[in-house]
C-alpha cells in the first residue's frame, strides 16, 4: 500500500559502496545494490532479491521435511554463540510459519550444499538481470563466501516452501551496511534481499506473501528491529509493488552506486492489508 508520507529524494553521499544485495523480482527478482547483492532494468515478471513494542504474534507448525531434503540439506543450526546469533539472532533456529503460499522456512545456506542451486537460479536472465551474478559456480560462490565467513551482519538463506527450497534470502543489518551511507538507517534496521528461483513461482502472490511472512519472522524474533528495509531498483516495478502489497511503504528514492533505488519500509507497527 502506498504511503502517503512525501518521497524524498536522496544524492549519493560518502564514499562509494561495496556491491551488495537489492530487493528486485525475478517472482521474478531483487538484486544487490547497497547490501550484499546487482541492477539493471526490470524484467517482464516479478524476481525477488536483494536492501515497536513487544514482538508481533505469528503462527508457527511443526514442519516435517521430506527425508530426501533433509538428506541433502539437513538441518542442523550453527552453535549458539556464533556471529550471527549476536547481530541478527539465532536465525537458524526460526521455526517454520504458516504463509498465504503455504508451509515457509528459512534455512541458513551451506555452500557446499546449496551452490549448485543457488548458481542455476543466478544464471536466470530475469534473476541476472538483478544480480548481476550470473557465470561459472565460483561466481556465486564467492558472493556467498562474503557472507558466510563475515562477522555475521549478513545471513544468506534458502526459502523452502512446502518441503521444497524455491527462492534465496539474505538478511542483513541495514544499520551496519553501507546502504547507511546513503539513507538514515536506525540501530538494528534489517535489510532484505530476495530472489525466487523457478520461474514457476513467481506472481500468482507468492512474493508478496512470503514477504509478509518474513517481516513477521524478523520482528517477531528480533525485538530490537523496529524496522525492515528494501532497495529495489526504481524500475522494477513489480519488486516495488509486492513490498507495498507486503506492507512496505516507499519512504525515499536513493541514488545508490549501482542504481536508483525505492527505499522501502515496513515499520513494526504497520500491518499490511490482506
Amino acid at each position: 500500500m502506498p504511503s502517503t508520507d512525501p518521497v524524498t529524494r536522496v544524492g549519493t553521499p560518502g564514499p562509494a559502496a561495496p556491491p551488495s544485495g537489492s530487493s528486485g523480482f525475478a517472482l521474478g527478482t531483487s538484486g544487490p545494490g547497497s547490501g550484499p547483492s546487482g541492477s539493471g532494468s526490470a524484467p517482464p515478471g516479478p524476481a525477488f532479491a536483494p536492501p515497536g513494542s513487544g514482538p508481533d504474534d505469528e503462527d508457527t507448525l511443526e514442519l516435517q521435511l521430506p527425508a530426501e531434503f533433509v538428506a541433502a540439506h539437513g538441518q542442523d543450526a550453527p552453535p549458539a554463540g556464533t556471529p550471527d546469533s549476536e547481530l541478527l539472532g539465532a536465525v537458524a533456529d526460526w521455526p517454520p510459519v504458516t504463509s498465504a503460499a503455504g508451509a515457509f522456512h528459512l534455512v541458513p545456506v551451506r555452500l557446499e550444499r546449496d551452490l549448485e542451486l543457488l548458481t542455476g537460479w543466478m544464471n536466470d536472465p530475469a534473476v541476472a538481470a538483478f544480480w548481476e551474478l550470473a557465470g561459472p559456480a565460483e561466481t556465486t560462490a564467492a558472493h556467498l563466501r562474503t557472507q558466510l565467513a563475515g562477522d555475521g551482519r549478513s545471513v544468506p538463506c534458502l526459502g523452502v516452501l512446502d518441503g521444497t527450497p524455491m527462492s534465496y534470502w539474505e538478511l542483513y543489518r541495514a544499520d551496519l551496511d553501507p546502504l547507511a551511507r546513503h539513507f538514515p538507517t536506525r540501530p538494528h534496521d534489517t535489510g532484505v534481499h530476495l530472489l525466487i528461483g523457478p520461474p514457476e513461482r513467481r506472481g500468482h502472490g507468492v512474493g508478496t506473501a512470503l514477504l509478509r511472512a518474513v517481516s513477521e519472522l524478523v520482528l517477531s524474533h528480533r525485538p530490537s528491529c523496529h524496522r525492515l528495509l528494501a532497495e529495489p531498483d526504481v524500475r522494477n516495478a513489480a519488486s516495488v509493488a509486492a513490498f507495498l502489497r507486503a506492507g512496505f511503504r516507499l519512504a525515499a528514492e536513493v541514488d545508490l552506486p549501482d542504481k536508483r533505488a525505492a527505499l522501502l519500509v515496513r515499520d513494526r507497527t504497520r500491518c499490511p492489508t490482506p
